[in-house]
């Protein structure tokens, strides 16, 4: 599990356009942020609230990248249709999630199973993981990121 003062693994990931990104290559100010699975309403709002606050983040030198297991052609559909603005990479394999500790067990209705926690990362420039937020609660929680990198 990573933990704050920690290095983002080093993972190729692809994004919603097919590109690859390195994730131990992110050496700037970045908000990488796991959501279970796109186009359902709280992973909507969440994505949303991340593209409202884009250009804020963008004024302080903040990437945002946002993570789920979807596939990259679903991933560019979700983002053409809410017009997000920002990174969304597909960890189909679930290795970075492993790697980050956001693969957890869940329970629904007694069902337990496995899936992404909602968690969002703040790392500074050097890459350097500098905030964690676990079990994220939606409402207000960008602008609550936000506040923190304004700190960095």
């Amino acid at each position: 599990m990573t933990e704050i003062g920690g290095k983002i693994p080093s993972i190729t990931l692809l994004d919603h356009l097919e590109n690859k990104v390195e994730m131990a290559n992110i050496t700037h100010p970045a908000v990488i942020y796991f959501y279970p699975k796109a186009d359902t309403p709280g992973c909507t709002k969440e994505g949303q609230q991340f593209t409202e606050k884009f250009d804020d983040f963008t004024s302080l030198g903040v990437n945002i990248y946002g993570v789920s297991k979807d596939k990259p052609a679903k991933l560019e559909k979700f983002a053409a249709k809410y017009d997000f603005k920002h990174h969304l990479l597909s960890d189909e394999e679930s290795n970075f999630t492993e790697e980050m500790g956001v693969w957890v067990e869940k329970n629904m209705y007694g069902r337990k199973y496995m899936g992404i926690e909602r968690a969002t990362f703040l790392t500074d420039k050097s890459g350097k993981i500098a905030q964690i937020w676990r079990k994220v609660k939606v409402k207000d929680h960008a602008e609550a990121v936000l506040e923190a990198a304004k700190g960095l």
